[in-house]
């Protein structure tokens, strides 16, 4: 598999739904497995394929707590609670800007396996949550720039603007 590099903000691949997976066969566990290590090399928590130019709904989480290293494919929240608290998040497709996104602190994803094939559910809250919101909505092309409040968007307009330009 070709090494893989992060997509930034302009591209079009981070804009599209991404597609779900329906063979689970040896390159896709290459592309979990590359996944990974971009998301390492890169001092990320999460990962989304279209992050690295694979429109496939695949994504891949660490947040180096025990037991939260996750690789899901066709992932769907299927149960949110109503509590949500306020943080500042970022992205590796945006680097350098930031912004306060709202999300739920529970909730329950559906998935599979990659290796697999296997479904999967995970109940997930605070920190591991936001996550995998966040690469959640990459799925669907939502960047958490889409979430920010107009305010917080008009601030960061120009950084915006800027890298998609380049």
């Amino acid at each position: 598999m070709p090494k893989l590099k992060i997509r930034t903000y302009g591209e079009e691949v981070l804009r599209k739904k991404a597609k779900v997976i329906k063979s689970y066969d040896e390159k896709l566990h290459e592309l979990v497995d590359s996944m990974f290590k971009v998301m390492y090399e890169s001092s990320g928590v999460g990962l989304a394929a279209p992050q690295v130019g694979v429109s496939r709904k695949l994504i891949v989480v660490d947040t180096t707590e025990p037991g939260e290293k996750f690789a899901l494919a066709n992932p769907k929240i299927i149960w949110k609670n109503d509590q949500y608290e306020t943080m500042k998040e970022g992205c590796l497709s945006i680097p350098g800007v930031e912004g306060d996104v709202p999300r739920a602190t529970k909730i329950k994803i559906k998935g599979n396996d990659p290796r697999t094939g296997k479904e999967i559910v995970i109940e997930a809250e605070d920190f591991l949550a936001r996550v995998f919101q966040h690469e959640i909505d990459h799925l669907e092309g939502v960047l958490f720039v889409d979430r920010l409040r107009d305010y917080d968007k008009a601030t960061i307009r120009r950084a915006l603007e800027e890298m998609a330009a380049a």
